[in-house]
This record gives C-alpha cells, sequence and structure tokens, in this order.
C-alpha cells in the first residue's frame, strides 16, 4: 500500500521510505518551516482540490493555535484569515462550541488558545478524538448542539484528572535537586493529560520535565515532556536516543516511549548535560518588556493600535508593558479573593490592574509605595462602559515597606514572613512567637547582629534610642509594626502644674493625708483617678517634698527647693508618653517618616523583577 506520510516534528536521522513526506523541515525549496500539522494538512487538501480551500481555514487557526507554533509569516496570515472565518462561522459544531464558550463578536487567538482548542484536545486525551471530528463535520447544528455538551464535561473530567495528577507528581519531585530534570512516573496515569501535566510543574518548578505512565504488562512507561527556553528537549534527548523505543517533537515538547530499566539512566544522562549547559539564571522564569510606559500615556487608541498586530503567540508575542506608580487602592476580588485588582491614577488617567491568582500578595502592599508592575494592556469591557486596563504576570515592591498592623492583638504575623528570607523578631520576653524565627529582646541588641530582610517589632522599647539603634545595625528591608498598648500613658491626662500646686497646697494645710482612708474622698472630690493621685504622691515623694510611711503622706518641713522636671518619676511618665504619641498614636506617615530617619542606610532597596512579590 502506499503510504504519504505529512508531518512538522522536528526530524530525526532516518525519513521513513514511505511513497511521499510532506514535510516543510525536509523540503529545501519550502520558503517556510513553521507550519503546524494542520498547515501542513491544509497545503495537502489545496492541492488535492486544485483551488484555494478558504472553507478551511478556520480549522487552520484552530489548530496552529492550538499547536503553539510561531505565529510569524504563513502561520501568521492563515490564523489571521482563520480567525475572521470563526467569527462568522455557519459551522454548526464551531457555533455550539461558541456558544458554550461565552464567545461572542470578533473571535481572538485566546479564544481559541484558552477556550475552544482545550475542549477539542480534551476529547482525544481521555478518548478518541472521533467525538471532536463528528462534531466539526455535523451539519445539524441540534446534533452539534448535544456533541458539545458531551465535549464540555469531557474537558471538566479532564481538568479533574490533570489536577489529581499534579498533586501526585508534586509529592515525587526530588526537592533536593533544584536544577535537575523531574521525571515523575506512576502505573494508571492517564497518557492523554501527562504533557499539560508536565507544563504546570514546569512553571511551578522552572526546570524540564518527564512525566510518564508506568505500563507493567511490557515494562515500560510511556508519556510526555515539556522544557524550560534555555534547555532543547530534543535535541539533548536525541544525544541519548539508545535509550527510548519511541520518541518524538520540538525543542520545548516532546512524547516519548522507553523501558523502565532505563529510567534512572535517562535521568543520570539528562542531569549531566543539564549541569553542563545550564547556569542558575537558566532557571529562572523571564519576562521579556517591550517598553516602560506611563499611566497618563495609556488610553484605547494605544490599545487598538497594538491589536492590529494580532494574532499573537510564539515567536510573536503580545507587548508586554512596565511602569512604576503607587497605587490609589489595592483590594482582593473573586468569590474566594484570588484575584487582585489594582487602581491607578496619573493625572486625569485612571487605569486597572487586574492579578488573576495574585490575591494572596495582597497583605503586602503598603500605602503610597511604589510597586513596579509589567503585563499586557486590553480593554475590560463591561455594562456599556470600556477601560484600559492591564493584566498582570509580575509585580515588585522595589523599596522599603512599612506594614502597619499596631493595635492588632490577633493579627497573623505569619502571612508577612517567607521562610526563605532573613527575619527577626524583637519583644520584650523571650516567649516565642513563631518556630523557627530569630527572636530577641531589647536588652540583647548588639552589634553581632546580623542585617535582615524583615524586623517584626512586637513589642514597644523603653527607649527609642533602643530601636533606633536596632535598625541601624540589623537595616531591614521591610519593618512590621504589630505591637498594642494596654494603659495607655498617653491618653490618660498628664497632670498640670496647677494638679501639683492644688495637691501640695492641701498636704501644707492638712499636714498629713491617710491614703487609706482619704483616697477615695480625694478621687470623688477633684474627678480625678486613683492612679493620678499616687503618681503626684510619688513625684512629691522623690522630691522630698513629703514622706510616705505605711500610706500616710506628711510634708517635709522646709524642704529644698526643686523643678518637677527633676523628678525622674515625672520624667519618665513624660518620655513615655512622647514615646507612644511618636511609635503608637502617629498616623501611618509620621511612623514612615520617623523609621527613615533611622535609615541612613536606605536607598529603596532592589528586588528581582522577574521573581517579584
Amino acid at each position: 500500500m502506499d503510504l504519504i506520510i505529512t508531518d512538522h516534528h522536528e526530524v530525526q536521522e532516518k525519513i521513513p521510505d514511505a511513497y511521499a513526506v510532506i514535510h516543510p523541515k525536509c523540503s529545501p525549496d519550502y520558503g517556510f518551516p513553521e507550519l503546524a500539522g494542520v498547515g501542513v494538512a491544509f497545503k495537502f487538501a489545496e492541492h488535492l482540490l486544485g483551488y484555494f480551500p478558504g472553507h478551511l481555514l478556520e480549522f487552520v487557526a484552530i489548530g496552529t493555535i492550538a499547536d503553539l507554533v510561531p505565529l510569524v509569516s504563513e502561520n501568521r496570515i492563515l490564523t489571521f484569515h482563520g480567525l475572521k472565518s470563526l467569527t462568522t462561522t455557519t459551522n454548526p459544531g464551531i457555533k455550539a462550541l461558541k456558544g458554550h464558550c461565552n464567545i461572542e463578536g470578533n473571535v481572538t487567538e485566546e479564544d481559541v488558545g484558552f477556550l475552544i482548542g482545550p475542549r477539542i484536545n480534551a476529547v482525544g486525551r481521555l478518548q478518541n478524538a472521533d467525538l471532536a471530528v463528528q462534531l466539526l463535520m455535523t451539519e445539524d447544528q441540534e446534533e452539534a448542539d448535544y456533541i458539545a455538551e458531551r465535549i464540555d464535561s469531557i474537558n471538566l473530567e479532564r481538568q479533574r484528572i490533570v489536577n489529581d495528577i499534579v498533586k501526585e507528581a508534586e509529592l515525587m519531585v526530588n526537592s533536593t535537586n533544584k536544577k535537575g530534570i523531574i521525571i515523575a512516573a506512576k502505573e494508571g496515569w492517564n497518557e492523554g493529560v501527562l504533557g499539560i501535566v508536565a507544563s504546570k510543574l514546569v512553571r511551578k518548578y522552572d526546570r524540564p520535565a518527564i512525566v510518564l505512565a508506568v505500563k507493567p504488562e511490557t515494562s515500560e512507561v510511556k508519556g510526555s515532556a515539556r522544557s524550560i527556553p534555555a534547555f532543547d528537549l530534543f535535541k539533548n534527548c536525541m544525544t541519548v536516543r539508545e535509550l527510548f523505543t519511541h520518541f518524538g517533537g520540538h525543542a520545548q515538547a516532546a512524547g516519548m516511549t522507553l523501558p523502565m530499566d532505563n529510567l534512572s539512566k535517562l535521568q543520570e544522562e539528562l542531569n549531566r548535560i543539564i549541569d553542563n549547559q545550564l547556569t542558575e539564571d537558566d532557571f529562572k522564569q523571564a519576562i521579556e518588556i517591550s517598553q516602560s510606559i506611563s499611566v497618563k500615556d495609556i488610553n484605547e487608541k494605544l490599545i487598538n493600535d497594538i491589536a492590529r498586530l494580532a494574532p499573537f503567540g510564539m515567536k510573536n508575542p503580545k507587548p508586554v508593558f512596565h511602569l512604576t506608580h503607587a497605587p490609589k487602592d489595592v483590594r482582593q476580588i473573586g468569590s474566594k479573593k484570588t484575584h487582585l485588582k489594582l487602581h491607578f491614577k496619573e493625572e486625569e488617567v485612571n487605569l486597572e490592574g487586574i492579578g488573576f491568582g495574585f490575591g494572596h500578595l495582597y497583605p503586602l502592599f503598603t500605602p503610597k509605595t511604589l510597586v513596579s508592575i509589567v503585563g499586557e494592556l486590553g480593554i475590560n469591557e463591561w455594562n456599556g462602559f470600556r477601560k484600559p486596563q492591564i493584566v498582570l504576570q509580575d509585580l515588585a515592591i522595589e523599596e522599603w515597606q512599612l506594614f502597619d498592623c499596631r493595635g492588632k492583638k490577633d493579627a497573623d504575623v505569619s502571612q508577612y514572613i517567607s521562610l526563605t528570607n532573613n527575619n527577626l523578631i524583637v519583644s520584650n520576653n523571650n516567649e516565642e512567637y513563631l518556630p523557627g524565627i530569630k527572636q530577641i529582646t531589647y536588652q540583647e541588641i548588639g552589634t553581632d547582629l546580623p542585617q535582615v530582610d524583615t524586623l517584626y517589632i512586637l513589642d514597644l522599647p523603653d527607649l527609642l534610642d533602643e530601636l533606633k539603634e536596632l535598625v541601624q545595625i540589623t537595616q531591614p528591608k521591610n519593618v512590621y509594626a504589630g505591637y498594642h498598648v494596654e494603659n495607655s500613658v498617653y491618653l490618660t491626662s498628664f497632670p498640670s502644674r496647677d494638679d501639683f500646686k492644688w495637691l501640695y497646697a492641701l498636704l501644707l494645710k492638712r499636714k498629713q493625708i491617710d491614703m487609706k482612708t482619704e483616697l477615695n474622698k480625694l478621687v470623688q472630690m477633684k474627678g480625678w483617678s486613683k492612679e493620678k493621685l499616687i503618681f503626684l504622691s510619688k513625684v512629691f515623694f522623690e522630691l522630698e517634698f513629703v514622706k510616705i510611711e505605711n500610706g500616710i503622706i506628711t510634708v517635709v518641713d522646709k524642704p529644698v527647693k526643686k523643678d518637677l522636671s527633676e523628678s525622674e518619676i515625672y520624667q519618665k511618665r513624660k518620655y513615655k508618653a512622647e514615646l507612644e504619641r511618636i511609635l503608637y498614636y502617629s498616623n501611618y506617615e509620621e511612623l514612615r517618616n520617623w523609621f527613615i530617619q533611622c535609615m541612613d542606610y536606605v536607598d529603596s532597596p532592589k528586588e528581582e523583577l522577574a521573581h517579584g512579590l
């Protein structure tokens, strides 16, 4: 039987002896080697039909976008016109799919990549592709709606299976080898979804990943691999091709079958290659920024101009912009508070920033702090209103921060702490707040303390200079103020000189007062607190104006003249009230400015934008 092969994967050493091999990378005369599999099939169909099959362009767009091939040159042109066909399609199956995906108006590459493509793919991953073929070929709209509903259910099942396998695979990841390849294998895993699982592992761990289903009946493993940009899967796996029974793919994605006995050897060889080829920076996710921009420069015209460069995809990415601005408002949104919404304003221009999955970072924002964000520009259209927005890909705080949790007795300190950072807790006692975090008292402040990322202040000091010294020694990038005050001195009215004069005049007149029997009478007479009267008495005693024995206050005859300021008790209370005013009852800006005055070492500590918060 004559056999014609159409393909677009990387060419291996031996090409099958077929009647014809239709493959752009095998033809030196063909001008564009990056066609998707659907593009190759489309070209073959054009040759067989003898005319340009424009009615098939909508299928070409779906396949080209879903296959993640470079959206440049011929791929871009075919996809551009294919998306127009998808927008006006009369195909019952595609119309049904668009309905289930809630796609209205112009169909975009994102609609195909995130909604249409995954649903069509799910059928072949969990069952076989027949149902998807039926959907696209049926001419009956009722049948198409029924099949689309079934496909939607299969896609939901695919998502559940992927999530379950991801959880199992994550438990297998050897966290001690931060740079090596991830290989996870288990019996019973569905082969059709292992590529998706591998992609999720790559995104989480920034390492190449191979995920395999174990087949004990043949003593083999079969599955898929995904990689990081710096590691060419196809090229490097081809250097150990003898370990595989079957292998094929691209630089960033591959499929494979191999004997179980070869697994350890495969991991050993690929890790050796990785050690030789890659550096530490190769394992960091990078975002290519097109341009820095100001909030006031973002408008609908700019966004519409960018849209003219679509469709976006591999090798033709949507432009990513960087801006630095202090958000006017930060909120968690979504039913589970998993997303983040930022509101920026510059001059008369308003801009919303949406961070999907960034909700957990909400506690890490502080007022009037500059935030660097990177993301794609778009239009948020709701209820007839259109507003520019930026969809976040990453963000970072590039200056020191003050986290103000004063007065919150039960504040959750742990949400501000990353155990990978160098943290220090200071308090007035040795009670352990958080295991594993170094903790000291104010009496233990010394020059041998290390510099820290975050200083957690859980109690007020006795002296402002104690805290100032601690800040200057440890040079924190962030300060967490989590202390509270009971029996506040600042909120208790400080006795005036007239108060002292009144009590001393009474003592001169009475010569002595028995506080055990007369304290309550004096409290009622003046409307003072007991603590205030006791404080006045202690000051007089310290200045040697009176004697106190067994609660009886007696005036000293001809005492040495002294000013109230000479009393240490008087000065301590006055100082404590001032300390509370500065560190506890000040507003956010006042407290932040006090810390800045302590931080002569600070010039906005920098963070890597690539990893952000």
